[in-house]
């Protein structure tokens, strides 16, 4: 058993004292770990950039709202006339449509209407609180009505009837001439304005605007020239006419040329 472990430390003092010494055992084992870190896979190491600041150069401009410029509607001026002679405001644009009003020299008004069928002005004077109508002779005009409209009376509107319209109203033609008979429609003296026609009649081929009128209610029969040789058929009415208005209008059977 001694001899065993005489040869034991035997060997190790041999193995010990043939081994590197500390200075090599230092240097090998830097050389190995130079080694081993050169085997090493790298990792690279991620080095943070902030992203870079940007200051802005952009300049804004600020949105204008545009405000409309109102820009103003002229009032239209209507044309004026002055009376320059005595005369009649009628209640439709013919001398025989009713009496409206009198008028007298140096009376102004407005223009307000034209007639379709004449050259005639519906006038709002100055003096009175309705409008009538004026033949153009009778007043000096200063403005431009070819602006102005053009309407036909409504005689509805004038005022009430208390008798009615005409009765058993006919007509006759021989040859170019048509005669227009009726009832005579009696009334009271103070009302009594007789009778009002407006025709359409046929003359040297052209179809005329016509009309007509009775004072009072004691002729009841007319007669107007109407030929053949126009585009449209004549035709016709007929109203009874007191102080204060027109009756409904009655549609006259006008025989064919």
């Amino acid at each position: 058993m001694k001899k065993k472990v005489i040869v034991l430390l035997v060997m190790l003092f041999i193995l010990s004292a043939c081994g590197p010494s500390p200075e090599e055992q230092v240097a090998l084992t830097a050389t190995s770990i130079t080694a081993t870190a050169a085997a090493w896979t790298e990792t690279p190491t991620s080095t943070f950039t902030p992203p870079p600041t940007f200051t802005s150069t952009a300049t804004f401009t600020p949105t204008v709202t545009l405000t409309p410029t109102i820009t103003a509607t002229p009032t239209f001026a209507f044309p004026t006339v002055t009376v320059n002679k005595q005369a009649h405001c009628r209640y439709g644009p013919a001398v025989a449509y009713l009496h409206a009003a009198d008028l007298a020299v140096g009376d102004v008004g407005t223009v307000r209407e034209r007639a379709v069928y004449s050259n005639w002005l519906r006038i709002k004077f100055d003096k009175l609180d309705y409008f009538c109508w004026v033949a153009p002779s009778v007043v000096d005009l200063v403005g431009d009505i070819s602006n102005i409209n053009k309407i036909t009376p409504d005689l509805q509107s004038i005022g009430s009837n208390q008798y009615g319209p005409p009765r058993n109203v006919s007509a006759v033609r021989n040859g170019d001439e048509v005669t227009i008979s009726w009832e005579q429609m009696k009334m009271t003296k103070d009302k009594d304005r007789g009778y009002f026609i407006e025709a359409f009649v046929c003359q040297n081929g052209f179809l005329l605007w016509w009309t007509f009128s009775y004072p009072d209610q004691f002729t009841t029969s007319y007669t107007v020239k109407d030929e053949a040789g126009c585009a449209a058929p004549s035709y016709g009415q007929l109203y009874t006419v007191e102080k204060h208005g027109y009756s409904l209008p009655v549609d006259i059977p006008w025989p064919a040329p």
